[in-house]
């Protein structure tokens, strides 16, 4: 009861504290504005200034969130996945360290998502630079080229669940599935392209594990068959597993499936 009381206390605090913070940050701005500006306030130039200093606020947001953005919207999801689950597979605990797993699967996205990259900075980054478009439009066509690659790698099922959450949420019919991704809402798209990455790479990290599960149980049954009941299987197969990767040349077929499972529909 009290800590329902002292919520409630609070948030009444922050709503009749809210018209100060307000006054607070208009006074920010115009503090700014007099450091880096002689103009007069209301004026044209005082009114531009505050509003490069909103949009400088905006990218460093931006650049406080793109870790998750490229989580979230490029292949370093599934990748990532992929090779912790063979770690596992392999029985190694920290043999690669995360930061090996974390680079390779950074670099190898990278390379998948090279002409995603190259047609959101033709498109929309080096026009904003050249001032030839709007920031508006910019953000538009950078994301343009996310949004193809995100629905070509994105299950139409998963597409029409978030879609039907969304228009349930806003009390409306639920749409037909789009035939197109501009078509399609970053609302849905989104979270659809997570659970569709998440699907495939437990996916493949299953297939990756039955090899493996099958050298530990025939280790197994050659140690119990022995008598050697109090050695551990793990500690034997260990070796086994480990030259069977190397000898069927395991990372080269498996960065070789997973980039080629994104390469031809890279950039939509």
């Amino acid at each position: 009861m009290n800590r329902s009381l002292l919520l409630f206390a609070t948030g009444a605090l922050a709503l009749a504290a809210w018209p100060a913070l307000a006054q607070d940050g208009a006074g920010v701005l115009d503090a700014l504005g007099d450091v880096f500006s002689d103009a007069a306030p209301g004026s044209d130039e005082r009114a531009s200034l505050s509003g490069r200093i909103i949009q400088l606020v905006a990218l460093m947001t931006v650049l406080s969130i793109a870790p998750g953005l490229l989580m979230i919207m490029t292949s370093f999801t599934r990748f990532v996945i992929v090779f912790s689950i063979l770690r596992s597979a392999l029985g190694l605990n920290q043999t690669p360290p995360n930061m090996v797993l974390s680079s390779m699967a950074l670099f190898m996205t990278f390379f998948v998502m090279q002409p995603v990259f190259e047609d959101a900075w033709e498109g929309g980054l080096q026009p904003l630079m050249n001032n030839a478009i709007t920031e508006e439009q910019a953000i538009a066509r950078i994301g343009d080229p996310f949004r193809a690659f995100m629905f070509a790698n994105t299950r139409p099922r998963d597409i029409e669940l978030f879609q039907g959450l969304a228009a349930r949420a806003d009390g409306a019919e639920p749409e037909p599935l789009p035939e197109t991704a501009e078509a399609t809402s970053w609302r849905s798209l989104i979270p659809a392209f997570m659970i569709s990455e998440l699907r495939r790479a437990f996916s493949i990290g299953f297939l990756i594990y039955l090899p493996f599960v099958a050298i530990d149980l025939i280790v197994a049954s050659v140690l119990m068959s022995a008598g050697m009941m109090m050695l551990p299987p793990v500690l034997i197969s260990l070796p086994f597993k480990v030259i069977f990767f190397v000898l069927i040349d395991g990372w080269y077929m498996l960065a070789g499936s997973l980039m080629e499972s994104y390469v031809p529909l890279a950039g939509g």
